[in-house]
């Protein structure tokens, strides 16, 4: 099963998802209680569900970041990336259908995802 659905995500373009949220939903998150984040949660794992084989890595939540310059310094990103989520598709269309019902578009919070495709290396 599981070199089955290698072989299948193979054939398939990569994209990673980038998750971007206010920063008001952030600190609502932030805040929840863990009642509410497990609630909050459950839409995420139905998507995760619907995905299947397509899901290449799950991803995570991601803090604050840091800016890292070429002299070294470093300064606080101000990006407001909240997550991400690897995975494959047919193309962008493809995509797109993918996350008709996923949970960061359905809550009309100002929340959106950007898609990025793999470069061929």
């Amino acid at each position: 099963m599981i070199v089955e659905t290698l072989k299948k995500q193979n054939n398939m373009k990569k994209f990673i998802l980038t998750y971007h949220a206010p920063q008001e939903v952030m600190a609502r998150m932030a805040n929840a209680t863990p009642e509410q984040k497990a609630a909050g949660m459950k839409p995420w794992m139905d998507w995760k569900d619907f995905m299947g084989d397509k899901i290449v890595d799950f991803g995570s939540p991601v803090m604050g970041g840091t800016i890292v310059n070429s002299d070294g310094q470093t300064e606080v990103c101000t990006k407001e990336i909240s997550g991400y989520s690897i995975i494959a598709a047919d193309d962008l269309n493809h995509v797109q259908s993918l996350l008709a019902n996923h949970p960061y578009l359905t809550k009309n919070d100002g929340s959106t995802i950007g898609v990025h495709e793999y470069a061929p290396m």
